[in-house]
């Protein structure tokens, strides 16, 4: 077992489903399998939903198949969810897991907005860099090997706003320039803003997380505090 550090590179240990379901049960979620090959968990109230979907590859971020969709409604009989943030495998799971507790923890997931400031600075809390060309919506990890960035949202990710060229926070880990991306995240345009900086929070964290297997695209960008 290592423990490494940047949070961000230390990938998801090829177990995010599991650990995810664990969390999703502990907050007393209930799931069922689908017949999409998914496995959709709801909360209590119905209102929010986390669902595996890595087995019906539904769509890419950044070349890399989704793993994980997470989603809020208005009410629960509602067909249509008021916002979607979806990340592929690879994420490192204690930043997924950080944003299931504050999704689960808030009383009205669909509403409540902070501004995007929220999100940048809970970045640069954790050391991470603004852009200069793009300051109020896009930062940096101090290695430029992650970015957390306001974007143009991709053609497949929904929300419930039917404007068109609508923007939401998008993210990703490039430890080597060029080299595929290590794992992607895309939050739609209604996600609440602190709902995001919870995300961004855990992800920019420098506090050592335990991992079997480390990803190789970041290998010389980690760094082992302790291994047993």
């Amino acid at each position: 077992m290592y423990w490494v550090t940047p949070r961000h590179l230390a990938g998801d240990d090829g177990d995010l489903a599991e650990r995810m379901g664990d969390v999703l049960a502990g907050l007393g979620w209930r799931m069922w399998p689908t017949s999409r090959n998914t496995v959709l968990y709801t909360s209590p109230d119905e209102l929010r939903g986390a669902e595996w979907i890595l087995a019906a590859y539904s769509f890419e971020l950044g070349g890399l198949p989704v793993a994980w969709q997470l989603s809020a409604r208005q009410h629960a009989a509602s067909a249509m969810t008021e916002w979607n943030a979806y990340f592929t495998a690879g994420v490192p799971y204690e930043a997924l897991a950080d944003l299931l507790v504050a999704i689960d923890a808030r009383e009205a997931p669909d509403a409540g907005f902070e501004e995007p400031e929220r999100v940048l600075t809970a970045l640069g809390a954790r050391g991470w860099l603004r852009d200069a060309d793009r300051p109020r919506t896009t930062a940096m990890d101090p290695t430029f090997s992650a970015s957390f960035s306001l974007e143009l949202l991709p053609s497949l990710v929904q929300d419930a706003d039917p404007h068109p060229d609508l923007v939401g926070w998008q993210a990703w880990a490039e430890p080597v320039l060029g080299a595929p991306y290590l794992w992607c995240a895309s939050f739609s345009a209604s996600v609440p803003h602190d709902l995001v900086a919870a995300f961004a929070s855990s992800l920019a964290s420098l506090v050592p997380v335990p991992r079997r297997t480390l990803p190789k695209s970041a290998e010389g960008q980690l760094t082992v505090v302790h291994r047993s």
